[in-house]
């Protein structure tokens, strides 16, 4: 299956995965880019510049197929040794990067000398169009189902997407809600290059997750995700458990008055808990809507298997069937079932 996606990173499949903090890892990265996506290694999650240099070289050991490097740009009062991450991503010969969080664009120049494609995670068109505008190659949709940080506009793929592929040029993929071969095939059909699954790889044998969150993954609905942060303008998909009810009534009591302090006990230094020690409820842990379209564990080579040949499948069968279409007396009757 080619498409714009495929094409511009040298990979097999439409299917990325998403920078996940203590999730994107080597393993992780190098068991999906074997599969044919396109794997990702999350920076921040290394802590320095060195740190990530060795995760890039474990992954290079793991793997000959393409993969890139999330790099987050985040306010902060110390932030990250940002020179030193993008320095170390093109001096180790990365040439695919996603950038999050702050406009990438004073980043822009050194990556592009360097030859490196970078794709920018967007949750709305406008921020989409001005990614276009610095010299994005490509661009992540981020829909309101997504988990993680979904923006303020709370506009759901169905509408986002078609509205990129409107005002686009530049290849995009559809993020959030994204888990099998229905997801694929009708965000291509609304106009995206490929999908980007996040909370769904952490549900996979290869995800360096402690079992405990795999199971809860399984376990969770689509009712199960709650959005917090969002009177500090920082907006969250969440799985629900007792923390988070308690940071919800933390932003219900304090209003417009709650500061960062007042709920760091439910989010300030969690996802170690969370990820590596199966503390599932020691606080808010990014989750998508996806999650009631988890059923299972599966290996990444085995869920990336399953979408494609399921989606050829729909496409080949069921969409095909649809289209079969003859006039009967002025009017245009569907054969299909």
């Amino acid at each position: 299956m080619k498409t714009r996606i495929t094409e511009l990173f040298g990979i097999q499949h439409p299917i990325v995965q998403g920078g996940m903090h203590h999730v994107g890892l080597a393993g992780l990265a190098a068991a999906v880019s074997n599969a044919g996506g396109l794997g990702m290694i999350t920076a921040l999650t290394l802590g320095s510049p060195a740190g990530l240099r060795e995760e890039i070289v474990r992954c290079k050991g793991m793997t000959d197929k393409p993969f890139g490097v999330n790099l987050t740009f985040l306010p902060s009062v110390n932030p990250p040794d940002y020179p030193g991450f993008v320095k170390a991503i093109i001096e180790e010969g990365i040439r695919i990067v996603e950038t999050a969080g702050n406009n990438p664009q004073d980043w822009m120049p050194l990556l592009k000398d360097a030859g490196v494609k970078v794709i920018h995670k967007c949750t709305s068109v406008r921020h989409a169009l001005k990614a276009q505008a610095i010299g994005c190659d490509a661009v992540s949709v981020d829909g309101f189902e997504c988990g993680g940080h979904p923006g303020e506009d709370d506009i759901p793929n169905f509408i986002l997407l078609p509205r990129a592929a409107e005002e686009l040029s530049i290849p995009f993929i559809a993020s959030g809600g994204m888990a099998d071969a229905r997801s694929l095939v009708a965000a291509l059909a609304l106009g995206a290059d490929g999908i980007n699954m996040g909370t769904r790889f952490i549900a996979t044998k290869e995800a360096p997750v402690h079992d405990n969150v795999k199971q809860t993954l399984v376990e969770a609905s689509e009712l199960d995700t709650r959005l917090v942060l969002r009177p500090l303008r920082n907006t969250e998909r969440v799985l629900n458990n007792a923390a988070v009810q308690r940071l919800l009534e933390k932003e219900r009591n304090l209003g417009a008055d709650i500061t960062f302090a007042d709920v760091a006990p439910e989010v300030a230094g969690i996802y170690p808990r969370v990820m590596k020690q199966g503390d599932v409820a020691a606080g808010a842990w990014s989750c998508g809507m996806v999650a009631g379209l988890i059923n299972d564990v599966p290996s990444v080579a085995e869920l990336i298997d399953r979408i494609m040949s399921e989606a050829k499948e729909l496409i080949a069968d069921r969409l095909n069937r649809l289209a079969e279409v003859r006039v009967d007396a002025g009017e245009v009757v569907f054969s299909g079932n």
